[in-house]
């Protein structure tokens, strides 16, 4: 059976991945773990504990399952097909190759840009699943596993579900395009290193500074200190990151973008599908075969005989005029 297209609705090929409401309701879940996973040192007791070493173990064994089930979800509701899971897959290692070029040197992160245009393209929650998924890979890949690593996969997730919730993704196109998507992808390198840091703080600052995290303290003096070690520590490599992610938006976003769509347009990965009936048998006596219209054309019963006889016939007609041709002998 042949496959077509099928007559109705449904949301037009090429567009970004659509999510379900079971979709939804576990990224809304995984958001909420994540901003108290990041927060809860502003709210905690003097006598708690303050690394997240003790706590990091317990949010990635609940994030690789919150992760999964916004896939499987979105696989059950028809939002990621085998196409989709294929596209993630290849932007996910494309990104983790990316993350080694940079190392994270003076902020040098070259992979933002790649999660800030796939999740414009792809739409937010492609944009989600594929951010955690490339920090996990590139974990791997680097050696860079440790307590860190489930909150820089919530990081970078947030970054490319932003990208995919920015406006006018009908309308906006060309350069406006891309100084909006450079602008948010600045924004984001900023705060993508903001979040981190508060991650860190808590036991990397150190006790009795004036940048160092105060437990049982009111929560806008320990974000008064926050914001003195912020821009203390790393606001130079965050500028020099938030500048990079924006200088290759502008320059080879252009290109991404179009690949990207193109490619999802080729993939249709909206399109319903349906299946066509065989076409009906040609009439068998337009073909010369059986009455059923069956065996190639001349194939019935008789053919042969019918056949011999046109040939005999022609035998005659040409022996005919070869006589009539020849005067016989002369008296």
């Amino acid at each position: 059976m042949t496959p077509v297209p099928a007559a109705g609705g449904g949301p037009a090929p090429g567009g970004p991945v659509r999510l379900g409401a079971r979709s939804w309701a576990a990224v809304g879940l995984l958001t909420a773990v994540g901003v108290v996973a990041f927060g809860w040192p502003l709210l905690a007791h003097e006598l708690s504990g303050l690394a997240h070493s003790g706590d990091a173990p317990w949010l990635f064994a609940l994030l690789l399952p919150l992760l999964l089930a916004v896939v499987v979800a979105g696989v059950a509701e028809g939002g990621l097909d085998a196409k989709t899971v294929a596209m993630l897959g290849v932007l996910a290692a494309a990104g983790a190759a990316l993350r080694p070029l940079g190392a994270g040197t003076a902020g040098l992160e070259p992979m933002f840009f790649l999660m800030v245009l796939a999740g414009r393209a792809l739409g937010p929650g492609f944009g989600f699943v594929l951010g955690a998924v490339t920090i996990f890979a590139s974990a791997l890949l680097t050696g860079g596993v440790g307590p860190w690593m489930p909150f820089q996969m919530l990081a970078m997730a947030w970054v490319a579900m932003g990208a995919g919730l920015l406006p006018d993704r009908g309308r906006l196109r060309g350069r406006a395009e891309l100084l909006l998507v450079a602008a948010y992808g600045a924004v984001a390198a900023l705060g993508y290193g903001l979040v981190m840091n508060l991650q860190g703080w808590p036991y990397l600052a150190g006790t009795g500074t004036g940048i160092s995290f105060v437990p049982g303290d009111p929560p806008l003096e320990n974000l008064r200190r926050f914001a003195a070690y912020a821009t203390a520590t790393s606001l130079g490599w965050d500028v020099t990151r938030a500048a990079l992610t924006a200088v290759l938006v502008l320059t080879v976003g252009g290109l991404v973008l179009r690949a990207l769509r193109r490619a999802t347009r080729r993939a249709a990965f909206h399109a319903p599908v349906g299946f066509a009936p065989p076409p009906a048998p040609p009439d068998g006596g337009a073909d010369g075969g059986g009455a059923d219209g069956e065996g190639p054309p001349g194939d019935g019963p008789g053919a042969g005989d019918h056949r011999s006889g046109a040939a005999g016939e022609r035998d005659r007609r040409d022996s005919g005029a070869r006589n009539s041709a020849d005067p016989g002998p002369v008296a």
